[in-house]
């Protein structure tokens, strides 16, 4: 399996489309969901998640023959740690560098967003809607947890990521890992007026 892998690795670094499509693309989705939630404020205003989202995946292709992984799932956490440090990184270039508003790209609007996450043609328009609503929801709920808790619940539930690859993600324990995903998403479950926690994206 790691060879098979490794043949993977190489084959996207060399410009094979299919391989490329296998490890970046098909996490497209989680890593924009990710990014949504992780992106608020002023930021939200001057970045588009999606071009953060295929920034981050290449610089990841850039530097992929200089890099070594254990399997996918160490893959697609290095994919969203370096998610995690685009954003930091962004938010200091601007509050560095005061922009001029009339430059200020904006967020893709719900039409983008919906065709980005491949929910055309499963959707009506007003079924997009709902789950616009819905999303935008979860995504407020998402920012009122405590950082360590939304970090958790976004590795865990969007990114997919197991508890040992987040507790080697974050230098804490797997039982750690456990207890803030449970506190998040019971927390977030009273915030959204459920009495279960969410079900992880599909």
């Amino acid at each position: 399996m790691a060879n098979e892998f490794e043949t993977k690795i190489q084959a996207a670094a060399s410009g094979d489309r299919a391989a490329y499509d296998d490890l970046f693309a098909n996490n497209l989705p989680a890593l924009v969901a990710f990014l949504r939630a992780k992106v608020g404020g002023e930021l939200s205003a001057r970045e588009s998640v999606r071009d953060l989202a295929q920034s981050v995946c290449r610089e990841v292709l850039r530097d992929i023959d200089s890099l070594e992984f254990r399997g996918e799932e160490q893959f697609r956490a290095y994919l969203f740690l370096q998610a995690t440090r685009k954003v930091i990184d962004r938010y200091r270039y601007h509050k560095q560098e005061m922009r001029d508003p009339a430059r200020v790209e904006q967020l893709p609007n719900e039409s983008s967003d919906a065709a980005e996450l491949g929910l055309y043609g499963a959707l009506t328009p007003s079924r997009v809607a709902g789950a616009k609503e819905e999303l935008s929801r979860v995504e407020q709920a998402l920012q009122m947890l405590p950082e360590a808790q939304r970090d958790a619940v976004l590795l865990s539930r969007i990114a997919g990521l197991g508890y040992a690859e987040i507790a080697a993600q974050k230098g804490i324990s797997e039982a750690a890992v456990r207890g803030l995903v449970a506190r998040g998403l019971a927390r977030l479950a009273g915030l959204l007026g459920r009495t279960e926690p969410p079900a992880p994206p599909s």
